[in-house]
């Protein structure tokens, strides 16, 4: 595993969850996720030489961390700023308490990410060449 790059790939991840709560609308959100989950898995399959799906993973991991943590910070700013976000939140345990959903939705959206994110990682070191250690 390597840890400084899943660190410092998350950043991404702290970076979208600072910036999606004031400058970020959702609509963008969506183009910007797919290309830092290309960004990560270049890096990835560049920067190890095993074990990619689990560096995405925690990838998707720590970026969940981020992202959870500073919604649920700066809930009211979020929320202004996403009015959407409000139609979702429209039934039963939700309505009640978005912020403890959004808590813990949070991880189960991580999860699903780090799967994502680990798999284009596993397929770009199999699509990118390593150089042979003869050489």
């Amino acid at each position: 595993m390597n840890w400084r790059l899943i660190f410092m790939l998350s950043l991404f991840g702290l970076a979208m969850a600072i910036a999606t709560i004031w400058w970020i609308p959702m609509n963008v959100e969506y183009i910007l996720w797919p290309i830092i989950f290309l960004i990560c898995a270049y890096f990835v399959a560049k920067g190890c030489t095993e074990k990619y799906f689990l560096n995405g993973f925690m990838i998707g991991i720590f970026n969940c961390v981020w992202i959870t943590a500073a919604h649920a910070i700066w809930y009211a700013e979020y929320m202004a700023s996403h009015p959407e976000m409000q139609n979702m939140h429209m039934t039963g345990y939700m309505m009640e308490h978005p912020r403890r959903a959004m808590v813990f939705f949070g991880p189960l959206v991580g999860i699903a990410s780090g799967i994502v994110i680990g798999l284009l990682c596993w397929i770009a070191s199999k699509i990118m060449k390593k150089p042979s250690a003869a050489a």
